[in-house]
């Protein structure tokens, strides 16, 4: 069964804030698409830490390859399930455009810094702010201009908008779900950072394949084939070959849990859809085991590990230490930024500029700051 009935039409789009004329040959979401990958924001990704920063070592996974390898599963899954698939790749390639730098410490930073002033950080939210303000290429308009659904599926991607919860994120249909290209992002994203992170502690040298087999549902079963397969294959290869079927496996698992949820459901159009009570895109039970179980190996033997433990405190440390600095003194803030500042709150435009960081920016500006090695 495939969904194309649930496909968002082109000819039912909300349109762009500020009113374009259709382009000869790109659909709206592939010129969406295009704009995300040519924003500066986009490209600083590859500065930005994914789990393993870059002084462990350059072989892992940084933000920018990490939405890459997002972008490829949702694509796929999208595909098979006869959505669209310009749509779910703009999606998926701007999911992450709004992290800080050091990934999940810095947001965790960031938000603790607000908090003192009765404010918070999203980096859903600062994705908006960059596509919407920040970036400034076009004469006609600020920021990307991009669809209204490709700004909702930032907004919802990873979680639905409650009425009353934001007064920024009013316009994006607060109470309805985003349609079934946007629900696909959050689990692609996951089968992504998990199986990536599996491979970068793997390569750390942090577990073996026996570890993950005694943790991991049906993880035993892809090692087993390997090891038969290929009896005088290196380790290493036959990790590689095992960590191939277990992408497959949960990539697998989404398209065919999201055609059963579906049909289970009853909905027949985008609009069904947006009004069913919870979310429609799932994973089959046997991949959802192992995906939840891989979650869990991950944090005991990847996330808590005291080498990423001191990493993240350090990022902790060092940002509360900079935004500190900035905020005493907001003369100090470069002109394009400090320019902001009435027309928003000084700890939001602080909050702002310390987040567009990549991570080796922000640690040449806490040496410049406070001196250090």
């Amino acid at each position: 069964m495939r969904l194309q009935r649930l496909r968002l039409p082109q000819n039912e789009l909300r349109g762009r804030r500020y009113p374009e004329p259709p382009h000869p040959y790109r659909s709206e979401f592939q010129r969406d698409r295009d704009r995300i990958v040519h924003a500066r924001a986009f490209r600083r990704l590859e500065g930005k830490t994914q789990v393993f920063g870059e002084r462990l070592s350059d072989h892992f996974r940084n933000r920018l390859t990490h939405t890459i390898e997002v972008a490829q599963i949702a694509r796929t899954v999208a595909g098979a399930l006869g959505l669209d698939e310009d749509f779910t790749e703009a999606l998926a390639l701007a999911h992450d455009i709004g992290h800080p730098p050091f990934a999940h410490a810095g947001e965790e930073a960031l938000d603790a810094e607000m908090r003192r002033y009765g404010d918070g950080f999203d980096h859903n939210v600062h994705a908006l702010h960059i596509v919407e303000h920040f970036e400034v290429r076009y004469a006609r308009f600020p920021g990307l201009n991009l669809t209204f659904e490709v700004r909702e599926g930032i907004a919802k991607h990873s979680h639905d908008i409650q009425p009353g919860e934001s007064a920024e994120l009013d316009e994006y249909l607060p109470g309805l779900r985003p349609p079934l290209e946007a629900q696909i992002i959050d689990l692609a994203d996951e089968v992504a950072y998990n199986t990536a992170d599996l491979d970068d502690g793997y390569s750390a040298g942090l577990f073996t394949m026996e570890d993950i087999a005694s943790a991991v549902p049906h993880y035993e079963e892809f090692m087993f084939e390997m090891e038969t397969s290929f009896p005088g294959a290196p380790r290493g290869v036959q990790f590689q070959e095992a960590l191939r079927r277990l992408v497959d496996w949960l990539a697998s698992g989404l398209i065919e849990g999201t055609i059963e949820s579906v049909e289970n459901s009853g909905v027949g159009s985008v609009e069904e859809v947006r009004r069913h009570p919870h979310r429609l895109v799932a994973m089959s039970p046997g991949p959802a085991a192992t995906n939840a179980a891989l979650k869990q190996f991950l944090l005991r033997r990847v996330y808590l590990t005291d080498a990423l433990q001191i990493e993240r405190r350090e990022a902790a440390e060092g940002i509360a230490r900079v935004f500190e600095w900035f905020m005493k003194d907001l003369s100090r803030l470069p002109a394009g930024h400090a320019e902001r500042i009435g027309e928003f709150p000084a700890h939001r435009v602080v909050c702002d500029y310390i987040a567009g960081m990549t991570d080796g920016f922000f640690r040449r500006t806490e040496r410049r700051l406070f001196g250090g090695g």
